[in-house]
């Protein structure tokens, strides 16, 4: 039974976050969202309100389960039996990006990480994108999940 971490920030979360956790959830047994809350950086919305909006994302999904996490990646994988960390990539700087963090994580908690490739139909959608759609005023069908939309703007 091999236990999967999917972290991030997920300020909101987007179409290429959900397609990343549902292809993990069918790589592995059991996947773990960590919705990561750095009181160092500026969030559009609450970690309350990130971290509901992920978990109606999944809540009807037995293998996925969301927590909020305040602290460093590897001290939340050192909880865990074993874990791969699973990230997304949606070109090379991301995945450059995502082997300097594999680096830091194996050096301080020996934990392995594999990158999934963006959808192509998802290379394009950041959270930085979408909030210039939500500063807009602008639909985030398509680029958010569904689920999220109905939490995020309420």
């Amino acid at each position: 039974m091999k236990t999967a971490i999917v972290t991030g920030s997920f300020d909101p979360i987007t179409m290429g976050h959900f397609d990343v956790i549902e292809r993990a959830s069918q790589l592995f047994s059991q996947v773990i969202v960590a919705v990561l809350d750095n009181t160092e950086k500026r969030f559009l919305f609450s970690a309350e309100k990130r971290f509901q909006s992920v978990l109606e994302c999944f809540k009807d999904n037995t293998n996925i389960s969301v927590r909020l996490w305040n602290g460093l990646l590897a001290d939340l994988v050192t909880q865990i039996e074993n874990p791969v960390i699973v990230r997304g990539a949606r070109n090379a700087g991301d995945f450059e990006y995502e082997r300097m963090l594999f680096e830091i994580n194996r050096s301080l908690a020996g934990a392995e990480s594999i990158v999934l490739p963006a959808k192509k139909e998802y290379e394009f959608i950041s959270s930085t994108f979408v909030k210039e759609l939500i500063k807009y005023k602008k639909p985030l069908y398509g680029y958010v999940p569904n689920e999220a939309i109905e939490v995020l703007i309420k």
